[in-house]
């Protein structure tokens, strides 16, 4: 039998991840995060990606905390959600450093 009991972190992490683990998404959020202000507008206007799957990937990710977002008919306004886009870069560079193993190749 597996355990279910995980960590909070790792709920997180994997949370993050599955929310980060599309292209369109990854190409949402570099888009968003190199804005200085929240973006109004249509995002699949700046992006290729058509207009009836922007919204769900949208879904996916403010779901996941990673951005935040308004309407202001007629426009949406996107933004990185900067408290959570912080907790996942911590939680993902933790992940990323836990490797025991510190030399090139564990394996070779």
């Amino acid at each position: 039998m597996v355990n279910k009991d995980y960590s909070i972190k790792q709920e997180q992490v994997a949370r993050f991840a599955k929310a980060m683990g599309h292209p369109t998404r990854v190409a949402i959020l570099q888009f968003l995060v190199k804005q200085t202000q929240c973006y109004f507008g249509d995002i699949h206007e700046e992006l290729p990606i058509a207009k009836a799957t922007v919204s769900q990937h949208l879904k996916e990710l403010k779901e996941a905390g990673l951005i935040q977002g308004e309407v202001e008919t007629p426009k949406v306004k996107y933004c990185i959600n900067r408290e959570n886009w912080q907790l996942a870069h911590e939680l993902f560079g933790e992940f990323f450093n836990q490797c025991a193993c510190k030399k090139e190749s564990c394996c070779g």
